[in-house]
């Protein structure tokens, strides 16, 4: 490995220093570095502008939090550059290598040390009338919900053209196996193993009880219909792009066609992970 992007959270002193740590680190080991703070995609809007990584680059090191991770992985998208996150201490399934341990982790990394895991991405897009848009990719997930202040809302749920069920309820989550830790977890889906190739519905606050999650295999396409008038309702594609949504658009879901690579430092250990962040076992 000769040439690495560091990208670090912005306004984050802790993530700042530590890029530059990392920087001058990888620098000493006769590597070149592209290195940049993150732009500023706070909040939640239609389009986000995006870095340039280098078309040199053989990794991508994320500093920050999953946010950061998430908006990073969109600089990339259908690119094959492996990525790796080091998370700064908060509740993070993305960035799975600590800051205290990150330079050992990665000197293990540089001796060829790792592994590279693939995780499926979403293709997520919207139809009116017969066309398309909007379109985006997504990693973690695709919600369909509605405003704090607006009605039920009714969704029409097909799966390659057949018919699954009619939700009524605050919402829908569509997810994918690295998504399940996230908004999907909260809902009450099920957690997936992150390299599975599945893909999860599940329901918000579903008006009726029977409405519970269901995971389908990757290669199924999801249709949703917003299925009578209804006002304030929002596709939200990762928490951070989102789109309007009116009465009988249809938000249509399928695999993406290439995965995302992660790079696996060999101190990480998933159900580890899942232990320390989830507190399992704990009194």
């Amino acid at each position: 490995m000769r040439y690495v992007s560091i990208i670090y959270k912005r306004m984050r002193s802790e993530a700042a220093q530590l890029a530059h740590q990392l920087e001058q680190w990888f620098r000493k080991r006769g590597m070149e570095v592209f290195i940049r703070e993150n732009i500023d995609n706070s909040g939640i809007s239609r389009t986000c502008d995006k870095i340039d990584i280098p078309a040199e680059s053989e990794a991508v090191v994320v500093v920050g939090g999953d946010g950061t991770f998430l908006s990073v992985a969109r600089f990339i998208e259908e690119r094959s550059i492996p990525i790796i996150g080091v998370n700064l201490g908060g509740l993070g399934f993305l960035t799975e290598i600590n800051a205290e341990s990150c330079f050992a982790e990665f000197e293990k990394i540089l001796s060829g040390n790792f592994e590279i895991e693939e995780r499926m991405a979403l293709q997520v897009s919207v139809r009116r009338e017969g066309k398309e848009i909007f379109s985006h990719r997504v990693l973690n997930d695709a919600v369909i919900n509605k405003g704090a202040l607006a009605r039920i809302i009714d969704l029409h749920a097909t799966i390659d053209g057949h018919f699954l069920t009619h939700y009524r309820g605050d919402g829908l989550i569509i997810c994918t196996p690295t998504g399940s830790t996230a908004y999907n977890i909260s809902a009450g889906g099920p957690i997936i193993f992150p390299t599975a190739r599945v893909v999860i519905l599940t329901p918000i606050c579903p008006f009726t009880l029977a409405n519970r999650p269901i995971v389908f295999p990757a290669d199924v396409t999801v249709m949703v219909e917003v299925a009578e008038p209804a006002t304030d309702v929002t596709l939200t594609c990762d928490g951070q792009i989102g789109y309007p949504i009116r009465d009988f658009d249809q938000v249509v879901v399928t695999a993406a066609p290439t995965p995302l690579r992660f790079i696996r430092a060999p101190g990480v250990n998933h159900f580890e992970i899942l232990r320390s962040k989830l507190k399992w076992g704990q009194q």
